[in-house]
């Protein structure tokens, strides 16, 4: 699962060296914390969150294919 965020971020952004992607696994839950570099921040978010937010919900998919719940934090350096 964390290949297809990945995936998703990389698209996105212009510095694909940058990307950071840290997975916590608890029983059910996975929590990811997606640092970028801070010019390419901006695409990631979206406006008003927007791109945030359809990540989101891609990602919530994926994850209820599983049976688990994710939830994805934007972390600035």
């Amino acid at each position: 699962m964390k290949n297809v965020l990945e995936l998703i971020i990389s698209s996105l952004v212009n510095n694909k060296d940058e990307i950071s992607i840290e997975e916590v696994i608890n029983d059910k839950n996975i929590d990811y914390k997606v640092k970028v570099a801070s010019d390419d921040m901006g695409k990631v978010i979206g406006k008003q969150g927007r791109v945030a937010k359809s990540i989101r919900t891609v990602m919530k998919s994926v994850a209820g294919k599983e049976g688990k719940r994710v939830n994805i934090e934007f972390v600035e350096e």
